[in-house]
């Protein structure tokens, strides 16, 4: 596959609209087997209340991924992303109800490198706190 956005056709300061992804108990548990990742505190509310957290949260690296797939689907190629980092600044906490928590993505292009290559700066965020800082990915368009 090949990036489906132009190089050409993008700016600096351009704004990519926001996508929300919803997020359930459910997805935790699936994301828990994908990834091997079964500490209770993303299953078990019980244990996440005992070790002091609100509820259970969502694993960081789910978070991240759903930045990861903001970016992958915006470029049309999960392989346009050539780089791609994050640090985590609040917990996604999922309620244990039929709707769970959104965690809302947006982006922008902050630089044209060469190559065709851009700078996307994300903004993620679940229950208005900023859930992923510093989220940069060097996307390689066509």
């Amino acid at each position: 596959m090949t990036a489906t956005v132009k190089y050409d056709e993008v700016e600096a300061g351009q704004e990519i609209p926001a996508a929300e992804y919803r997020v359930r108990r459910v997805n935790l548990v699936m994301y828990a087997g994908a990834s091997g990742d079964f500490n209770p505190i993303h299953w078990n509310e019980r244990f996440a209340k005992a070790v002091g957290l609100p509820d259970v949260i969502a694993h960081g690296m789910y978070t991240m991924a759903q930045g990861g797939r903001f970016v992958t689907d915006w470029a049309g190629d999960p392989a346009a992303v050539v780089d791609y980092g994050v640090r985590f600044s609040s917990m996604v906490v999922v309620p244990d109800d039929d709707e769970g928590t959104t965690i809302t993505v947006s982006g922008v292009v902050e630089e044209k490198l060469g190559d065709k290559r851009v700078v996307v700066g994300l903004t993620a965020r679940a229950d208005d706190a900023k859930v992923l800082s510093r989220a940069r990915a060097v996307v390689q368009l066509a």
